[in-house]
């Protein structure tokens, strides 16, 4: 069986397919489309019927692929873009009803808490995951005693449009200062795993990392996408997300930076195939 997931982010819309027997799960195919919300979002304070109707439009195409590879079971996420806007109910039931499915907005924690859904969530004590959207950032730690979940209105797109709050980088100062050093920051989204591969690395040592992020962020938007063949919706973003990425890494005095392939829409997944095969699969 197959089965697919769906996250609306704030800088894009993403998909991926998944083939799966009761015991195993294997990714075999993702779509991305760069549709930013953002801009509605945190300029205009609400999504446009304009703006829905590409969420739309593109679940649809997302749908037809589905169709394709005899998909029934899939679920649909969205995060900061639908929590920040002020019809966030009313675009929910827009798009539900134009696409006859359920549309989920999730919260800024239980984004955060599906990061424990990554393969890797439970090995070693001394590390960080960050994962870094377009307008939020979530952490997940799990240390001998428990594990620890945050969420912080900061984001490449809302950062890079100037719609980040002086409150919010002190309140997620005051908490990573209460937090013991770590050695290693896993890094998801496409920003931080874009600027480790167009430096051809897959883990970076801290020093190296501030000093080769202040030299892309040099370049000029055109410059970045001709260099280091960035798309346009990322090439204008990246500063903002590796600043945000500099000053975590800082705080909790982290030695190397790397990133993963792993993002919400995985954990979605996982989640599904959880609940499809309840009796067969037990997730910690």
């Amino acid at each position: 069986m197959k089965i697919a997931s769906i996250d609306i982010g704030t800088n894009a819309i993403k998909s991926k397919i998944f083939k799966t027997t009761p015991t195993s799960i294997e990714f075999i195919q993702g779509i991305r489309s760069p549709i930013r919300l953002g801009n509605d979002v945190f300029i205009e304070g609400n999504l446009s019927t304009s703006k829905l109707d590409q969420v739309i439009e593109t679940i649809r195409e997302y749908e037809k692929v589905f169709k394709e590879n005899s998909i029934s079971h899939y679920e649909i996420v969205a995060t900061s873009a639908f929590r920040d806007t002020s019809n966030s109910e009313d675009a929910r039931r827009y798009i539900e009803t134009a696409i006859n499915h359920p549309l989920r907005v999730i919260s800024g924690l239980e984004e955060a808490k599906l990061i424990r859904l990554h393969p890797n969530s439970n090995t070693g004590k001394n590390k960080v995951f960050v994962d870094l959207g377009g307008g939020s950032t979530e952490f997940f730690i799990r240390n001998e005693e428990d594990t620890i979940i945050r969420s912080f209105q900061l984001g490449a797109v809302r950062n890079m449009l100037k719609r980040d709050e002086k409150e919010e980088w002190q309140r997620l100062e005051e908490w990573l200062q209460s937090i013991k050093s770590k050695k290693k920051l896993i890094g998801i989204g496409g920003n931080i795993r874009s600027f480790l591969n167009s430096q051809g690395s897959k883990e970076m040592p801290l020093n190296e990392f501030i000093k080769k992020s202040e030299r892309l962020s040099k370049l000029d938007t055109e410059e970045k996408i001709k260099k280091y063949k960035f798309s346009p919706d990322r090439a204008d973003v990246i500063d903002q997300a590796l600043q945000i990425f500099k000053f975590i890494a800082e705080q909790l005095e982290i030695q190397t930076i790397t990133s993963t392939k792993w993002g919400i829409s995985d954990s979605i997944a996982i989640k599904l195939f959880h609940e499809i095969y309840s009796s067969k699969v037990t997730i910690s």
